[in-house]
């Protein structure tokens, strides 16, 4: 489907892309694990997720409505930035995205374990609640079917949306009223320590490593996707902000939930809320109480939400290499969409091939994964208030049919808010995911030189700011406090500062970098505002067109929920 096809999808197709997206796995490990981690300020957690999430959000509504290109958020950093900046963010949020494939099947693996047959319960070991062998042969299958079946017949998912995102909310509904139902402990949310036993670095860690962040990122589908609805400047932020409204008042249902059902010898049994570890959160909970329908219920929707899910990653994550290819850092042959089925093979081959080695490499359990998933999120999110600064500059005249208020002040605090998430998200992993973004720097050298491409100083040069941003994060991240993993150089409360405050110094290095970048010709002007939407970047002369759908074009359905 190209940027111009927008007959198909309203308004309401849009906010059922984000609801439906908000609620993929999230809602079935999120509440259990913030829990174990922050206590009953878990609650707290899911209120700072949603409030990072929106400023974010907002950001890319402006730019989204003022570039609805399908899949931008892996090509706003070209437009800002250049090519090179264009490849690092590409590539950040290509990893992110492909990365949601194989954590469905973990999430729905996991909960095939709380069956009550023998073979199911040999998918996870209890002792640290870790894939087993058996368990990971499972996901692996489940990734297979669940990609095959988009590679097939993504056009009768995508017209079975809308139902498969009502039931997949109605499932967490009826959950929370059962397990309110069953007996509500207040005294949970002030026994063991109190409201927030572990401190409010544990709470700060929860956003980013036990699926807060994981959860709301499901924003990113309506961004990719709404460049092919009706009337995108006005369907992306209005679907923006039902969509985490609404996933932020459920998700406080469930963990309200979750924490007051608990019964209360079982958290003194484990000495508080550490101790409660359940593989399967809300199954388990509703074993303990003896809520069999619900379990019945619950393992149901386990696999209800990754099927639906995956339809939307598969989706986006082959836009994102679409995107990659067509500005020329990806083979171009990974852009080919197939002629009968709409669906971009090549792309999704490769997502097929980058799920499987993360299965095998670090996706041993959903939180082990989630947790480096939402840096990587955090990593990708960077580009959105920048470019929001970048174009105010540069494009003053751009029609922008929504706009962030109050831009000079919300755009860099947006920006060092996601640098406080990245440091949130604890020694090691954020040395790991700045690691694997950076390493896209030399790639991005190798194709330049390769197709002929001289001055590769000045290609760069709007693009340190990122590497220099995010080697000074990781020395702060292994510096800092002991509460985020670090080593205890820094103390607490200085750290956070000086993350925050940092990064609002590289914020305004990055917009200078951009406005320089569009000075001296190595940005593209993107679509005109008055041309068609779906025109795209140039590069090298060449117009880029967005990438397809992976859906056929005659087939104006949203493609996905994730």
């Amino acid at each position: 489907m190209t940027a111009g096809n927008r007959t198909g999808m309203g308004l309401f197709a849009l906010i059922m892309i984000g609801i439906g997206s908000i609620f993929g796995s999230g809602w079935l490990f999120g509440a259990g694990a913030a829990a174990q981690v922050a206590g009953p300020a878990a609650l707290v957690a899911w209120v700072i997720g949603a409030v990072f999430i929106g400023m974010i959000a907002m950001c890319y509504a402006e730019v989204g409505s003022a570039y609805p290109i399908p899949g931008g958020m892996a090509r706003y950093g070209h437009l800002s930035h250049g090519p090179v900046l264009g490849f690092l963010t590409g590539w950040a949020v290509w990893i992110a995205t492909a990365s949601l494939i194989p954590i469905e099947s973990i999430a729905a693996t996991q909960y095939m374990a709380s069956w009550s047959y023998a073979w199911a319960r040999d998918l996870v070991d209890p002792a640290n609640g870790h894939l087993t062998a058996t368990g990971m042969g499972v996901a692996l299958l489940l990734t297979f079917a669940l990609w095959l079946t988009c590679y097939w017949s993504v056009q009768l998912l995508a017209r079975a949306n809308t139902v498969l995102t009502l039931v997949k909310f109605a499932i967490p509904v009826i959950a929370v009223a059962a397990l309110i139902a069953s007996g509500f402990h207040t005294s949970n949310f002030t026994a063991h320590g109190g409201f927030a036993p572990y401190g409010w670095p544990a709470v700060l860690t929860a956003v980013t490593t036990c699926g807060v962040v994981f959860a709301f990122n499901g924003f990113q589908a309506v961004i990719n996707l709404g460049g092919a609805a009706k009337n995108p400047g006005r369907a992306i932020p209005v679907a923006l902000v039902g969509a985490l409204t609404l996933g932020l008042v459920i998700y406080l249902a469930l963990q309200t939930a979750f924490l007051g059902a608990v019964p209360p010898e079982q958290l003194a049994q484990g000495g508080g809320w550490h101790g409660v570890d359940f593989s399967s959160p809300f199954a388990d909970l509703a074993k303990v109480l003896m809520l069999h329908w619900v379990v019945t219920l619950l393992q149901f929707g386990a696999f209800i939400s990754p099927a639906g899910s995956n339809i939307a990653n598969v989706a986006s994550a082959a836009y994102m290499v679409q995107n990659l290819a067509e500005t020329g850092f990806f083979p171009r042959k990974l852009a080919t969409v197939h002629p009968r089925y709409g669906t971009a093979r090549p792309a999704m081959w490769l997502n097929l091939g980058f799920s499987v080695l993360l299965l095998v490499t670090v996706g041993h359990s959903w939180h082990a994964l989630a947790s480096v998933i939402s840096a990587a999120m955090v990593i990708s999110y960077l580009i959105g208030p920048i470019a929001v600064g970048v174009f105010r500059r540069t494009r003053p005249d751009l029609p922008r049919p929504f706009r962030l208020p109050a831009a000079g002040v919300l755009a860099p605090l947006t920006f060092a808010f996601a640098a406080c998430a990245l440091y949130w998200s604890k020694w090691p992993d954020t040395g790991k995911v700045a690691l694997l973004t950076v390493v896209a720097a030399p790639v991005a050298a190798v194709v330049l030189r390769r197709r002929g491409v001289t001055g590769l100083r000045r290609q760069f040069a709007p693009a340190w700011w990122l590497v220099g941003f995010l080697a000074w994060m990781s020395v702060l991240s292994a510096l800092g406090s002991r509460d985020f993993g670090g080593h205890g150089v820094l103390p607490g409360g200085v750290d956070i500062a000086l993350v925050a405050l940092s990064a609002v110094a590289f914020y305004f290095w990055a917009v200078r970098a951009g406005v320089h970048a569009h000075r001296v010709g190595l940005t593209s002007s993107g679509p005109e505002p008055d041309g068609p939407a779906g025109s795209g970047p140039v590069l090298d002369g060449r117009t880029a067109s967005p990438a397809s759908s992976v859906v056929a074009p005659e087939d104006s359905r949203p493609t996905a929920s994730v």
